[in-house]
């Protein structure tokens, strides 16, 4: 080889390596025409390996130069740090690939090389008076944040029990004493409305057991506090139908805040500031405070403040769409979300969708309901991605990290075609993790392909978000991802289908042809209620042949009230089939809905086929719901192994799970803390448990019980396996006062204990003397060796809040005790509850009693009988 030919080699080489690229990578895929960025380059080069520019910008105008006429892909090359900005980078049609080749914008991957939003906060010193609490300047141009991060780990917005009574109003709430008009700042504090189901004296607040509304507090003079609008007036006069009391025109939850607007916490405020992990930002002395956590050196650590609200945009329209361009290899975080602090505030449809605007309530996806209500129905305002795309074509998203962003992770937004999302991690991201599609009437998705992708670990702050959200799209696959530790349902298809809730017919939309298939699926509904594991919403295609496909994915261990394989309101022509359904908490698959279409009286058109699961629904067609072929399971090892090694991340996916975002740290702290009565000295104690656990799994919870004074009077340690096979701890020998006693609980992992939560409502210990009523529609579904029980819960009668349930099979096997979280939130609103028994006899009678437990002891029970298949 010519010297001269070497020594350019030999430059080359040396130029990527610093560059933080694989030698052999670079000398086989860059080419003469690639261009090279590092945070430590400058603008004003020409973009070469040797040269490389500084900013994503700059990189940019040089693709366009040369993105018109590419002859080869033409690869961005962002070696490895951070790359910050306050602005996102925004592509346009003239951004594109050409020719069939595509711009390549390549990172170096393992969360390198970092698009980031945020702004490094520095200068921290103790603030004198205050023990723990430390403070620095804010950054300049900083105006607001919701978001701060220390090495990578999460800080908790200030946060506190309201400390006074409140009476709502027509424009917020007059208090119980003049407490918040005594803060700094009482206009930056925000109230929380978490909701749920209802579950002993669990608060459930908020519009609908699926959300958690924010508005912000707008002034506190005196005992009057004032909430800002349009978020109050959008979150409690939402037009309900006159003929219909309590039942809104959007269909979806209450027309007004519940329990009376009692909010469950409020947050951000100075003053409430008390526990390592809390910040707050005074945006009007320009100071960010924080009480680090112990083992955090605030004059080593990177602290991140996010300031960008979008990182990056991809802005094509109908008729110059974007198209051909890659994204790989990139970690995109730090960027934040403000509409909420804003007078818009949070006011919560499903999903992250919220009601938007002055009059919103009135009018806003109100179509053919309202004079004047916006079409198409229920087309309310969608949460912003921090990475966005709207009208792209053939876009490609891989091994890509989006993780400590404070709205949607990635949004595939209207007219976005042809795409695929593969390899990715999205992680501690406050809303939802991955939105696709829209609802609001414009071009649907279409040919989008979210495959082999890790999603956990969220919400971290709206927590009725979800992993995945498709709206209206066509020929979607969502496929081999593993999705885990989400507060609220895992995917969520369609929408619209509420209108049969008062016999009309679904909104009519364009989908068809999706399919959701081989997803691995646990630990969902850790928060909120009434969602799924695979929730799907309206009309999925036009007949059975193009409607939506749910096959072949392990879906198990949901806390919440809700369903495997959610079919919910118009859920029209779905096939679900050769799934594996465990451990629900209600139902495998569900609900039935009649088909408005017509007026036949049928249901909507599904096909429930070759399922394993626990339910145990013998096989038939009733009007249109065809259930057949489906098989139960007592545990895992029923099923065939290749159906559960299928389904989840394909083998060279898999170093996913070891990848680790973010610093090691102590779990997040429980959520929702209830107590219901144990006997004269004792309670009983539950809680939702942690789902973001800082990078180490959960190990046990500590339960604190204060007597009314705020003193600490008894502490009972369980381990995260023993509180998950009963959903409660018994604290015993309370002082002989009864109380009323409150309760927290914090977490603990290998990386320390969490903050402790908030706090329950109190509740006095008293004798517990009710025995429980006997549970009725006892039933007895067999197959040859196996059996399903089911049964709905008694009825609650006075102090009887049940704790469990006792089967005996008349074969003299030992009484199966029956727990767990199914056990406490079915009683309210008697949901069904079931269990699989197994080890039978084929052909044989068998007769299974049931009974309810509660403090006072086992009630009388419920008998059913029935005899097993002969094969």
């Amino acid at each position: 080889m010519p010297a001269r030919r070497r020594a350019v080699q030999i430059a080359l080489v040396t130029a990527t390596l610093a560059l933080g690229l694989p030698a052999t990578a670079s000398m086989a895929q860059a080419g003469t025409s690639d261009l090279y960025v590092a945070p430590s380059g400058n603008d004003r080069a020409q973009g070469t390996a040797r040269h490389p520019v500084r900013t994503l910008e700059r990189a940019r105008d040089l693709v366009r130069a040369r993105a018109h006429d590419l002859t080869a892909d033409l690869t961005v090359h962002l070696a490895p740090g951070t790359y910050r900005g306050t602005k996102p980078l925004v592509l346009d049609a003239r951004d594109s690939g050409s020719n069939g080749h595509k711009i390549v914008w390549q990172g170096a991957g393992e969360g390198a090389t970092v698009v980031s939003g945020g702004r490094q906060v520095g200068g921290w010193s103790p603030v004198r008076g205050r023990f723990g609490l430390w403070s620095a300047p804010a950054p300049r141009s900083l105006t607001d944040s919701r978001q701060l991060y220390v090495d990578g780990v999460r800080a908790q917005r200030a946060r506190g029990t309201v400390p006074v009574g409140l009476t709502q109003t027509a424009t917020g709430y007059t208090a119980s004493a003049d407490t918040l008009a005594h803060w700094k700042h009482p206009e930056d504090a925000e109230f929380v409305y978490t909701s749920g189901e209802a579950l002993w004296n669990v608060e459930r607040n908020g519009l609908g057991q699926w959300t958690e509304p924010r508005c912000r507090i707008d002034s506190a003079q005196g005992t009057t506090i004032t909430m800002v609008q349009p978020c109050w007036d959008n979150s409690n006069k939402r037009v309900e139908f006159p003929d219909i009391p309590g039942r809104s025109v959007s269909m979806v939850g209450p027309g007004k805040l519940t329990n009376g607007g009692k909010a469950t916490y409020v947050e951000n405020a100075y003053e409430l500031l008390d526990q390592p992990g809390e910040w707050y930002l005074d945006r009007h002395a320009g100071r960010v405070y924080y009480m680090p956590r112990k083992g955090e050196d605030l004059g080593r650590a990177d602290v991140e403040v996010a300031q960008a609200e979008k990182l990056l945009d991809v802005r094509g329209t109908a008729d110059a769409p974007v198209h051909d361009v890659a994204f790989r290899g990139l970690q995109f975080s730090y960027a934040t979300w403000l509409t909420p602090s804003r007078p818009e505030g949070f006011s919560e449809i499903q999903a992250g969708y919220t009601i938007t605007g002055d009059r919103g309530w009135a009018t806003q996806g109100l179509c053919g309901y309202v004079d004047g209500g916006t079409c198409p129905f229920a087309s309310w305002t969608k949460m912003p991605g921090n990475v966005s795309v709207t009208y792209g074509q053939r876009l490609d998203f891989g091994d890509n990290v989006f993780a400590h962003l404070g709205a949607a992770g990635l949004d595939l937004g209207a007219g976005t075609e042809d795409t695929t999302v593969d390899g990715g991690i999205f992680t501690d991201i406050s809303g939802n993790g991955l939105e696709v599609g829209g609802v609001d009437g414009r071009t649907p998705a279409s040919g989008v392909e979210v495959t082999n992708n890790h999603l956990y670990g969220l919400p971290r702050e709206f927590h009725g978000g979800v992993a995945v959200l498709n709206g209206y799209t066509q020929h979607n696959t969502i496929a081999h991802n593993q999705i885990d530790h989400v507060g609220y349902s895992a995917i969520s298809m369609g929408w619209g289908g509420w209108p049969d809730k008062i016999g009309d017919i679904a909104t009519p939309n364009p989908s068809h042809d999706n399919a959701v298939r081989d997803n691995l699926i646990y630990d969902y509904l850790q928060m909120l209620d009434d969602g799924g594991g695979i929730y799907t919403q309206g009309l999925t295609g036009t007949s059975m042949a193009d409607g939506e496909k749910v096959t072949g994915n392990v879906i198990h261990d949901q806390l919440g009230l809700g369903k495997n394989v959610y079919t919910d309101n118009g859920c029209t022509y779905e096939t679900v089939e050769g799934n594996v359904l465990y451990n629900a908490v209600y139902a495998n698959v569900g609900s039935r809905h009649t088909d408005y279409r017509d007026d036949l009286g049928n249901n909507d058109p599904t096909l429930i086929k070759d399922n394993w699961w626990q339910e145990g629904t013998s096989d038939g067609d009733n009007k249109g719901l065809v259930t057949t072929g489906n098989r139960l399971m007592a545990s895992p090892s029923d099923v065939p192994s290749k159906v559960l090694e299928d389904a989840g991340l394909e083998p060279s996916y898999q170093h996913l799970l070891d990848r680790r975002v973010g610093a090691l740290a102590a779990p997040e702290a429980p959520s929702r803390v209830g107590l219901s009565a144990a006997g004269a000295s004792a309670l009983y104690v539950t809680f939702n448990p942690t789902f973001a656990d800082g990078g180490s799994p959960v190990t046990g919870y500590s339960v604190r019980l204060y007597d009314a004074q705020g003193a600490q009077v008894a502490r009972r340690d369980v381990t995260a396996a023993e509180f998950k096979r009963t959903a409660y701890v018994r604290v015993d020998s309370l002082p002989d006062s009864g109380g009323p006693f409150t309760a927290t609980v914090t977490a603990r992992g290998a990386h320390g204990e969490s903050a402790p939560s908030i706090a329950s409502l109190p509740l006095a210990a008293t004798a517990v003397s009710t025995l429980p009523a006997a549970p009725t529609g006892a039933k007895l579904r067999t197959e040859a060796t196996k059996a399903t029980v089911a049964w709905t819960p008694p009825t609650v009668t006075g102090d009887a809040k049940v704790v469990g349930y006792r089967v005996t099979v008349s074969d003299g096997r030992a009484p199966v005790e029956v727990t767990g979280r199914d056990t406490l939130v079915t009683q309210p609103t008697a949901k069904g509850m079931f269990r699989v028994l197994d080890g039978l006899k084929p052909g044989t009678s068998y007769t299974v009693t049931v009974a309810a437990v509660t403090a006072a002891g086992t009630g009388p029970a419920a008998t059913a009988t029935a005899t097993t298949r002969t094969s």
